[in-house]
């Protein structure tokens, strides 16, 4: 009887996944078919290939950035990622041709963000294309990236240096959980090269990261202040978030998806677990609403939670969400379930649920609306004032490269 009661539960839960995957299927669709009349928008109207698309202006225009700025590389990649999806060579030729308008980025060391703005571009056209130059331009950008670590402090320094919000405090060595994006750039380059100085520097940084970007219920700090002639910590703070004690939402976004990279490239299980736990304080926040679409900090408006920048509650009618943390997660959260086996269900659940609710009329937009871009209501930074309820570039890659993840799996 009880192996009858079973085998019904068993039955009735696969039928019930299949149905859910079935309207994933077809909301991935729907979703590559709106971002073909989307991007071929963008295209009409985006020739200049030093303007990189990023997002909406206040005044409703669409607003670009140049080729030093972190976000240069998302347009290329969301390209690379249409190219994937259709096989169709309009995206290959446009994707070719925003990837090598990015060449001269191999070595600008002004920030660590070149594993952002040339992995997801060049790192993709290598991997879909096998072009030899593509391989000599990110080997490039790994030596480049590598000029900013620091043997004492262990880890990659992200800005040269940023004031604190208290206004007084300068960080000379700040390393932002962001950071934790731009190693897999590393382990490619120690892979293609055999040399293993790009490897050991990236599980220094990630080492390091775990050790002091964390609180134990593996929260995320946004930034750490590092003394550089010691390696000590100064201060750890945020520099987007809510408050210094706060959880930035795209942040905790950076961690789930930089620590499953981690294990991935190395096989060690501590970082499973961390990234595990990670992704566990993120889908069991009482603060997450029902679609798993999260607001821009876990903490906003809440006692114990006090901001150090000028904010105020009353200019704001209701607290935005952010689609590209959800978008950044979703994808994370994809590669985390495959590497936990038959623990991975809670994980996987829930990268479908949120691409789901991103598929959805809520955050999707109808072609020729949104500058553009797929993805409505995003953040880039509360505390600057800039980016705020906007589509962003990245919320668009990382969407794609979720769905993809998804359809493959």
């Amino acid at each position: 009887m009880k192996i009858a009661i079973l085998t019904f539960i068993l039955f009735f839960y696969t039928a019930f996944l299949s149905k859910d995957k079935g309207k994933l299927e077809k909301a991935t669709g729907h979703v590559f078919d709106s971002a073909q009349q989307h991007y071929q928008n963008m295209l009409r109207v985006s020739k200049d290939l030093t303007k990189y698309p990023r997002t909406s202006a206040p005044n409703g225009s669409l607003k670009y950035t140049d080729i030093h700025d972190w976000t240069g590389g998302f347009w290329p990649g969301s390209l690379w990622y249409l190219y994937e999806y259709t096989k169709d060579p309009q995206w290959l030729e446009a994707a070719k041709r925003w990837t090598e308008s990015l060449e001269k980025n191999q070595f600008n060391n002004t920030h660590h963000d070149i594993g952002f703005m040339m992995y997801c571009s060049y790192g993709n056209g290598y991997r879909l294309t096998g072009d030899p130059k593509y391989r000599d331009v990110l080997l490039q950008s790994a030596k480049t990236l590598i000029t900013r670590f620091n043997p004492t402090v262990g880890c990659i320094k992200s800005w040269d240096q940023k004031l604190s919000w208290d206004g007084k405090t300068m960080f000379k060595y700040p390393v932002i959980i962001d950071n934790m994006i731009n190693l897999e750039l590393l382990f490619f380059a120690s892979k293609e090269t055999g040399d293993p100085v790009y490897r050991n520097i990236a599980l220094q940084h990630a080492d390091n990261t775990l050790k002091n970007h964390f609180r134990p219920d593996y929260s995320s700090y946004h930034v750490v202040n590092y003394d550089a002639a010691t390696g000590k910590v100064l201060h750890q703070e945020t520099n987007q978030g809510f408050a210094d004690n706060s959880t930035w939402a795209r942040g905790q976004g950076w961690a789930i998806y930089g620590f499953t990279v981690m294990y991935r490239e190395t096989k060690d299980n501590k970082y499973l677990q961390a990234a595990r736990k990670m992704a566990d304080y993120y889908l069991d926040n009482k603060n997450l609403p029902d679609d798993k679409v999260p607001y821009w900090d876990f903490n906003v408006n809440q006692p114990g939670f006090t901001p150090k920048w000028k904010y105020d509650a009353a200019k704001l009618s209701y607290i935005p969400r952010d689609a590209s943390a959800a978008a950044v997660v979703s994808s994370a959260l994809v590669e985390l379930s495959q590497h936990l086996g038959s623990k991975g269900g809670k994980y996987r659940r829930a990268a479908q649920h949120i691409l789901t609710s991103l598929s959805s009329e809520a955050y999707l937009a109808k072609p020729g609306t949104n500058n553009n871009f797929l993805l409505k209501h995003s953040v880039g930074s509360m505390p600057h004032g800039v980016e705020i309820d906007v589509p962003l570039v990245y919320a668009d890659y990382y969407f794609l490269e979720a769905l993809l993840r998804n359809k493959k799996s």
